[in-house]
């Protein structure tokens, strides 16, 4: 994961680590499901620095994996365009016959962005890439 809001990686991993044990019987055979399958991003520019991601997923997919697929896309869809940072602003998510579907938007900048959910780009495209996550 990048960096989202300074030490909020560091933390994220702290509680990961720390939940793994804590693992149910139904969560053991969650793990056991087929990857979820990414169906395709469509990226539309709503403005300078605006862009909405619609991300589709299916198979096993969670609306964590949707956030992720969107994430990852707006990591990849800054760096081409020359930015080094994204904001997140909203994502929402519907599921519908096992289709997922996400709708994100995000800003993208050169420099670091305020606020608290802020990606670097090519932190966060790095981790997708060693997760299997596609990008834009």
């Amino acid at each position: 994961m990048g960096r989202q809001g300074g030490s909020g990686a560091f933390a994220m991993g702290v509680a990961v680590v720390f939940l793994a044990g804590c693992q149910s019987a139904d969560d053991a055979g969650a793990q056991n499901a087929p990857p979820p399958r990414f169906d395709g991003v469509a990226t539309r520019l709503l403005d300078n620095d605006l862009v909405n991601f619609q991300v589709r997923l299916s198979r096993a997919a969670t609306r964590d994996d949707v956030a992720a697929y969107a994430r990852c896309a707006a990591a990849q869809y800054a760096l081409i365009r020359g930015f080094g940072f994204a904001r997140h602003v909203r994502t929402t998510v519907q599921e519908q016959g096992g289709v997922w579907v996400g709708d994100a938007v995000y800003t993208i900048s050169p420099a670091l962005p305020r606020g608290l959910l802020t990606l670097d780009a090519e932190v966060v495209a790095a981790a997708c890439a060693e997760q299997g996550i596609p990008t834009v």
